[in-house]
């Protein structure tokens, strides 16, 4: 190990985010070469490189140059372990094989109507094209979306449903980012809905309600609704 790789280590160890963060960044092949082992699992990808990174922090938390060993050698099974006891208690958001299709089906139809309209097209626009309503296009969408498109930007006040939950360490972040899609996912349909198409898409609350065919209040209601149960859900 260098002398540099040293200094950051124990930065990293004594609290330094900086500098764990660029332990991450340069270890970002390590882990995902981890987590590939675990892949085709029922867990997305990113959700495996998000644990494996909880694994990783552990690792730089508990590791002690005295051991005698290279921090990798003693990271990997950190790293291993984190996603492993996520397996093991069948924390993973199932995804359907029919979601799957209607999620393909999506973004063919974005695709093409992309081509064809010369911008992306609106929720709307995808569900006539289609036949599958607004809601079970949002829901389809945010199942199949990758972990960090919940860090997506609303389009009204720019917060991600991170920050509107609130915000904790980082380890626990990393961890919180896959059970947020586990609580999202055991929504009422209209709420995840909402949830998906303000955080995911991006939408202001006045084109959900348009897309959705209700009133802005009735979408403010339901993503405080939401943002609630989410809240609570989060707490326990």
């Amino acid at each position: 190990m260098t002398a540099e790789t040293l200094r950051a280590l124990e930065a990293a160890k004594a609290g330094d985010n900086e500098a764990m963060d660029g332990m991450l960044r340069e270890n970002a092949g390590l882990i995902w070469s981890v987590a590939r082992r675990f892949f085709g699992r029922g867990v997305e990808p990113d959700d495996l490189y998000q644990l494996g990174c909880v694994g990783f922090i552990k690792a730089v938390r508990g590791f002690d140059n005295g051991f005698g060993t290279q921090f990798s050698t003693y990271a990997v099974p950190k790293i291993a372990g984190e996603i492993r006891r996520f397996l093991r208690d069948d924390g993973a958001v199932k995804v359907s094989r029919g979601l799957k299709e209607r999620a393909q089906t999506v973004r063919t139809a974005r695709s093409r109507l992309e081509q064809s309209l010369g911008r992306e097209p609106t929720v709307t626009e995808i569900s006539e094209a289609t036949g599958i309503s607004p809601e079970d296009i949002a829901a389809c969408e945010l199942a199949t979306a990758p972990s960090e498109s919940l860090q997506k930007q609303n389009g009204e006040d720019g917060l991600t449903l991170e920050q509107v939950l609130g915000d904790d360490g980082q380890e626990e972040r990393l961890l919180e980012r896959v059970a947020l899609r586990e609580a999202i996912a055991a929504l009422p349909e209209r709420e995840r809905a909402v949830i998906a198409l303000r955080y995911y898409r991006g939408l202001t609350q006045s084109r959900v309600a348009q897309t959705l065919g209700v009133s802005q209040v009735q979408v403010s209601r339901l993503e405080k609704r939401a943002v609630e149960r989410l809240r609570e859900e989060m707490d326990q």
